[in-house]
């Protein structure tokens, strides 16, 4: 600084406010500390609150339950449970307080979330005050129903006494010997001293229910009687309307399921449908639309079933004794179903458009479905690796035979076009799409199908006739290329009667 090189007062302000800034930022840093501070021990004390209100939610179920016993057994053991209950509820005191406690001094030393430790306090301290009273309440009845179960017990024991005894003072056996007579009255004896203590007892006991009667107990146990009885008729409605949501759902269901195995296995499975030994594939072609399209009008009967699981979901039924289905599963069935039929609707056009645009004959085609049917012994609609080489070995392919186990190159390249990810089975849509593409492998390009149709027409005219279609084409054949093919015109665009254009008609087939 001596030097007079810089400029003293220039480095002070900057020095000044470097400090000033340091401080800044330390007080803030201070300050958001203190504030994280203060809301870790808010929010972990409205953890412990939630514990708290969790245990005492927990216990309100066992204090709110309304059996007290159906006999003095079962009164007793509800008694001692009880007393553990409030042994446990005496214990857990202390814990309440603390919570108490760091509420109180949260809520005064906080600056944040005041209102709601307050509000959060006011709801725990009335929820624990209902716990007790609850536990209260409970423990008085269950002492009420002791004392009217004793008494229940104690008039069965004497009535169970003074039938036993019935039969003995009522006997007119008197003795016929001397001995006999001695024999009687001895037992006679024991039992007027039998007697005598019964008295007593009988005596208490309708001493007990003279007070009982008197007593507010009587009253309060009626009073639990009627509404126990209440609950209980309650409870007989709900299960009855639980039994009839059970009875419709399974009836929908039930039928829905029979429906799904008719549609897809009978007579024959689905895929079936499309190999049939009659019947043009057009004509096939409709019979699946119409059938795919019942099976999308079915739609509306799962979205009833699912509506019936939900209302079942909601009424907390997790059985159903009269039916073995599920929403889940009918749904994945019918999708599983929907999803076959357009997969035979695309096979089916598949061949359609082969026919029409390769050269591949219809009898070709359900010569390939029909082997694919013999094969499939099943009648899944697949056909394995073994059961897909015999059907190839059938339709005339060369195939060497390997010993298992051996390498089979020709037939894996098969393979590799068919099943490239080797799940282990064929589809009729796969296999269709094979034999159609060898089928047609050969044909290359447009010219090769002009010149097939040059060598038909007599003279290598550039048309060919009607007659000459017929003559060397399968009717079904010709009648596509009829349809298709336009008229022939000569150079000065005149119409040539029965003269079709086949080098228009090739040449957009292939650009298309």
């Amino acid at each position: 600084m001596a030097s007079n090189a810089f400029d003293t007062s220039q480095v002070k302000d900057k020095r000044d406010a470097v400090n000033g800034r340091f401080a800044k930022i330390k007080s803030m840093a201070a300050g958001r500390r203190a504030k994280l501070n203060e809301s870790h021990r808010l929010h972990q004390f409205f953890r412990d609150l939630d514990d708290e209100e969790s245990w005492i939610k927990e216990k309100k179920l066992l204090v709110s339950s309304e059996d007290y016993g159906r006999d003095l057994t079962g009164v007793q053991n509800l008694r001692k449970k009880h007393k553990r209950l409030e042994a446990e509820l005496g214990a857990h005191e202390p814990a309440i307080q603390s919570v108490l406690d760091t509420g109180k001094k949260l809520s005064d030393d906080n600056t944040i979330g005041q209102d709601e430790i307050q509000q959060r306090l006011a709801q725990f301290v009335d929820h624990w005050k209902e716990l007790k009273d609850l536990s209260g309440a409970r423990g008085q009845r269950l002492e009420e129903s002791l004392e009217y179960q004793q008494f229940v017990a104690n008039v069965e024991e004497e009535e169970a006494w003074i039938n036993e005894k019935l039969n003995l003072v009522g006997s007119e056996d008197y003795g016929d010997t001397l001995a006999a007579v001695q024999g009687l009255l001895k037992k006679h004896e024991a039992f007027e001293t039998d007697f005598t203590v019964h008295r007593d007892r009988v005596n208490d006991v309708c001493v007990n229910g003279e007070e009982l009667i008197k007593k507010e107990t009587w009253r309060n146990l009626q009073k639990i009687i009627k509404e126990r009885e209440l609950e209980l008729q309650k409870e007989q409605r709900r299960q009855e309307e639980n039994d009839k949501l059970r009875q419709e759902f399974a009836q929908h269901a039930n039928a829905f399921h029979q429906w799904l195995q008719e549609t897809r296995y009978s007579p024959a499975p689905l895929e079936s449908c499309m190999v049939e030994e009659s019947g043009t594939l057009e004509s096939q072609l409709e019979a699946t639309k119409r059938k795919h399209q019942e099976i999308r009008a079915m739609r509306s009967q799962l979205k009833k079933i699912e509506d019936l699981g939900a209302a079942m979901e909601e009424a907390l039924i997790l059985d159903n004794k009269y039916t073995e289905h599920s929403t889940v599963g009918l749904a994945q069935q019918w999708d599983q179903l929907d999803q076959l039929g357009m997969r035979m609707q695309h096979n089916l056009e598949q061949q359609i458009q082969a026919r029409n645009t390769t050269g591949v004959t219809e009898e070709a085609l359900k010569e390939f479905s029909m082997m694919f049917k013999h094969f499939d012994k099943e009648k899944s609609g697949r056909l394995n690796h073994q059961e897909f080489k015999s059907c190839l070995r059938s339709l005339g392919y060369d195939l060497p035979m390997v010993e298992e186990g051996e390498p089979d190159p020709e037939f894996e390249a098969i393979l590799d076009t068919v099943d490239p990810n080797r799940d282990g089975n064929v589809s009729l849509q796969e296999y269709m799409a094979f034999m159609i593409s060898r089928e047609t492998e050969n044909v290359k390009s447009s010219e090769e199908i002009e010149s097939a149709f040059r060598a038909l027409s007599a003279e290598n005219k550039p048309y060919v006739t009607k007659e000459e279609l017929y003559q060397n084409l399968t009717k079904e054949q010709a009648d596509y290329c009829l349809s298709h093919m336009k008229p022939y015109l000569d150079s000065k665009g005149r119409e040539l009667p029965s003269a079709f254009d086949f080098v228009e008609f090739t040449r957009s087939l292939f650009v298309n």
